[in-house]
């Protein structure tokens, strides 16, 4: 489970993916930020044309990799920081520097954040208060991500690896805790794009019982130790039963459903931060 979220130089967004703890851009977003090609895939080869040393080194420059896009995961040529400062060398671009001095700091605070992950967490937290959230929400919500880590580290000890498995088992600790998949809670809340990452939309409430859930899920995957997917996906139900019955006692003593269709979409998205990889609908 990775944060590919694309993340946004100047208003232009970078897709970029996670390899042994390391970024890789897209290569063709790249250009396209730092020369406002209306067809940076044309640049690209125009770009080789006039430079034969980077072309000639270009395979051990870029690689094709998986990257997330609006229409699902599709391979893209990608390049880390070394490459992209190379390519960067053969594009005349006021805009170069600056993009140098945030490539790099992107590639640094990831080096820093391996070392000492609370930074991560300190990182994610100044986004949220950027973007207007209250103090006890975004406690809320970083306290849920640690939750999510853990329960995502239980599935792998125990053989989940593909995300397809990761959304199925997500999906059955919705449907259990709120009587709705991920992406059916999305619609109720009005998001549409792929990149809106339902939890940023959550209410204190629906933060807590998403918690709930997912933390008894990881407690019953601990002590059960299921090793096939019959066995995970009955121990999700039973964890988001627990939140979902925790829910509906809450809810008959406020009076009201605590599932809101309220979203924080004048807040807009937040770039960097972990979107669907969290519960991959």
């Amino acid at each position: 489970m990775k944060d590919n979220k694309p993340i946004v130089f100047q208003d232009k967004t970078i897709r970029r993916t996670l390899v042994n703890d390391e970024w890789f851009f897209s290569v063709v977003d790249v250009v396209a930020a730092l020369t406002d090609s209306v067809n940076p895939s044309d640049y690209i080869k125009k770009l080789r044309r006039r430079d034969p040393l980077l072309a000639q080194g270009w395979g051990q420059i870029v690689t094709p990799l998986a990257v997330e896009t609006a229409g699902g995961t599709q391979k893209v040529n990608c390049a880390n920081v070394k490459g992209l400062f190379r390519i960067i060398q053969s594009i005349p671009s006021p805009k170069a520097e600056p993009f140098k001095q945030w490539l790099a700091q992107v590639g640094y605070d990831r080096v820093l954040e391996i070392e000492n992950p609370e930074l991560a967490q300190e990182r994610m937290k100044e986004l949220y208060e950027q973007k207007g959230y209250p103090k006890d929400w975004i406690d809320k919500r970083l306290r849920g991500i640690a939750i999510r880590q853990n329960l995502t580290d239980e599935w792998k000890a125990r053989g989940i690896t593909e995300d397809r498995d990761f959304a199925i088992l997500t999906a059955e600790i919705s449907k259990a805790t709120f009587g709705m998949t991920p992406s059916a809670y999305k619609a109720y809340k009005g998001l549409e794009s792929p990149n809106q990452n339902l939890r940023d939309h959550m209410t204190d409430l629906e933060l807590i019982f998403t918690m709930l859930g997912e933390r008894v899920t990881t407690e019953l995957s601990r002590q059960e130790r299921p090793d096939t997917m019959p066995k995970h996906k009955s121990v999700a139900r039973r964890g988001g039963k627990v939140a979902g019955n925790a829910r509906k006692e809450t809810e008959k003593e406020l009076g009201h459903s605590i599932i809101s269709s309220e979203n924080y979409l004048s807040n807009n998205d937040l770039p960097g931060l972990t979107a669907e990889d969290e519960d991959k609908q």
